[in-house]
């Protein structure tokens, strides 16, 4: 694709700048996923021309058509963004060479000794590499441990001769999406990048702040990475200090949840984080594990980090624990017996299962003979997940299916649920998020 001749003469950044100044700027997003959606969402709603890219089929129709494939996005905004053609969604990776902005928001999970995963991101910057042209500018969004954009991404626009910073621009700025959270969206969530050199990071700056109202500009790629584990680092070890603390408060007749909303009182000094039954989501149970791998290249030990993945995976296998200790008191085992699992999400109001301990918990139960099935209108059936081999009946909230269940687990709390129906016709209830007082039906767990 070709420069317009009248720009020829500007420096890269200004020719960059000045598109997105004139509204003739058009972002490319690959990856049409939790981050990538709202992202593209977003531009398009400033009106923003937006090329979004992904290699499933499905989606990339389900889009065109105006059609959401994510509970928590509704279809009237797809279908108003796509007015015009202002979101363009395609598998045409050529593509790429029409877009001035280059945002990856591919995942990046984790392999099954805890290692990085990082074959999404290198998949991508091979399958664009052949499309890069001078003056656009490359974003990174996906979580990665600090050198990831230098060591995966910055070889490939070398190799196409790209003076990075003159006539080709490279910045890292980590996602910040909280799926179904109803205070903070895209625009209003400030946004942390940082460049490979001043130049990215004022192109970087440009492309976002079309959209986004507060820009937090870091020294460098690997700041802005760090800053990405640091915010999930910080919330796995608090919440496996919460995690650890409850069996101590159970053991001690103590309410936990009592004393974490008094020290919520505390107006200065104290940030409340709250026990359940694990850790879920694509963030908080795979980033911290980015960082522990790469600090054992500097010969690091990150002992703080691990000891929190530990406890907050060992939280399943304490809910299972408690719910066989229910059942006994009742003469009961967990073999044979019929369990609900209220809650497949990872958390509250989303449609998102990765890595969610409500799939634990299921795989735990079923293998000690329970009759599992699950209640989550956020689900038509068991998510196909490739590390569970599971087919669990989904059944609805109603009083005839908890009378006949054995025991009700509160694994996910949606807000949808009929939490008093559930109260009074259940048998008996695990109740690992703390909607309920405990009584001699309602165990804590």
């Amino acid at each position: 694709m070709k420069i317009d001749s009248k720009n020829q003469g500007q420096n890269g950044k200004e020719y960059i700048i000045n598109k997105f100044d004139n509204g003739e700027a058009t972002v490319g997003i690959i990856g049409l996923g939790y981050v990538g959606l709202p992202l593209a969402l977003t531009y398009a709603s400033k009106k923003i021309k937006v090329l979004g890219f992904d290699i499933n089929e499905n989606i990339i129709n389900k889009i065109r058509d105006g059609e959401s494939y994510i509970h928590h996005i509704k279809s009237e905004i797809i279908s108003k963004a796509r007015i015009n053609n202002i979101l363009e969604p395609t598998s045409d990776i050529s593509r790429v060479q029409e877009v001035d902005a280059i945002i990856i928001c591919v995942p990046t999970p984790l392999k099954l000794h805890r290692e990085p995963d990082l074959k999404y991101i290198k998949q991508t910057i091979k399958s664009i590499s052949d499309y890069l042209r001078p003056y656009q500018v490359l974003s990174l969004e996906s979580t990665t441990y600090p050198g990831t954009t230098e060591e995966i991404i910055q070889p490939y626009i070398d190799k196409k001769g790209f003076k990075i910073g003159e006539d080709f621009f490279l910045i890292y700025s980590p996602e910040r999406e909280d799926p179904g959270n109803t205070s903070y969206n895209t625009s209003n969530i400030p946004k942390v990048l940082g460049g490979y050199t001043q130049n990215c990071s004022e192109v970087g700056f440009k492309l976002y702040s079309q959209i986004i109202s507060k820009i937090v500009t870091l020294s460098s790629l690997r700041a802005a990475e760090m800053t990405k584990l640091l915010e999930n680092i910080h919330r796995a070890v608090n919440i496996g200090l919460m995690n650890e603390l409850k069996p101590l408060a159970n053991k001690m007749n103590i309410d936990l949840y009592e004393v974490i909303r008094a020290a919520s009182t505390k107006p200065f000094g104290f940030v409340p984080y709250y026990p359940g039954p694990g850790l879920g989501g694509h963030c908080i149970p795979i980033d911290p594990f980015y960082l522990t791998w790469k600090a054992r290249e500097y010969g690091m030990d990150t002992r703080f980090i691990e000891l929190a993945g530990q406890i907050n995976a060992s939280m399943p296998e304490y809910v299972v624990q408690k719910v066989s200790e229910a059942l006994n008191n009742k003469k009961k085992s967990i073999n044979g017996s019929n369990l609900i699992v209220l809650g497949l999400a990872y958390k509250k109001n989303v449609d998102d299962a990765r890595e969610s301990p409500s799939i634990e918990l299921i795989k735990l139960l079923t293998n000690k003979g329970a009759n599992v099935k699950f209640i989550d209108p956020y689900f038509e059936q068991f998510p196909d997940i490739r590390k569970y081999k599971l087919s669990i009946e989904k059944i609805e909230l109603n009083q005839e299916n908890l009378v006949k269940s054995d025991c009700l687990i509160v694994a996910t709390d949606h807000d949808c649920f009929d939490y008093e129906l559930i109260k009074n016709f259940s048998q008996l209830i695990i109740d690992t998020r703390g909607k309920y007082n405990t009584s001699d039906k309602i165990i804590r767990a």
